[in-house]
């Protein structure tokens, strides 16, 4: 059997993944458009199979959340939805498979899922390294300070500089 192409570009699927409350998850609309189908219609289908979505599966944004996202994906603040979208973990999307069932959304749940384990894959590679280097710093002496300073400051994520106040 060959091998389909992906439908679906990763990096579109990775960029609807949020960190919310210590989870990676997808909102409720991206998913919706994903599948090919009404954010409404995608919400109607959860809320009919609601035993099949626990909370550690999916949860909707408190109003806080839901103004913080808006404002860091700039949604409007005039138009778009009224209410706090639902988040889908990576077990809620799954379980999302069994509830909508056209190819689209079949084909749409494989690549997001494969977009799961790439995510997990390189937050593990990142861990792993960060342990190997922590690990060669104990066995070398401070002669080697320098090199493993350097190695740190390219591993750790950019922050801005801190800029003085000008004047008094």
């Amino acid at each position: 059997m060959s091998e389909r192409r992906p439908t679906i570009p990763a990096a579109r699927i990775e960029s609807c993944i949020y960190l919310l409350r210590g989870e990676k998850v997808m909102l409720d609309e991206h998913l919706a458009e994903l599948y090919g189908v009404e954010t409404r219609i995608l919400v109607q289908a959860v809320k009919r199979n609601a035993n099949r979505f626990p909370l550690d599966f999916m949860f909707q944004l408190s109003r806080a959340e839901f103004e913080n996202l808006r404002s860091q994906i700039v949604i409007s603040s005039w138009g778009g939805r009224r209410v706090p979208p639902y988040a889908f973990t990576e077990q809620g999307v799954a379980m999302l498979s069994g509830v909508l069932r056209s190819e689209r959304a079949v084909a749409a749940n494989v690549e997001i899922m494969r977009a799961f384990v790439r995510l997990r894959r390189f937050a593990l590679s990142n861990e792993v390294l960060a342990r190997k280097v922590s690990a060669l710093e104990r066995k070398y002496d401070s002669q080697f300070k320098v090199v493993f300073d350097a190695i740190r400051r390219i591993m750790a994520p950019d922050v801005p500089p801190r800029r003085r106040r000008i004047g008094f």
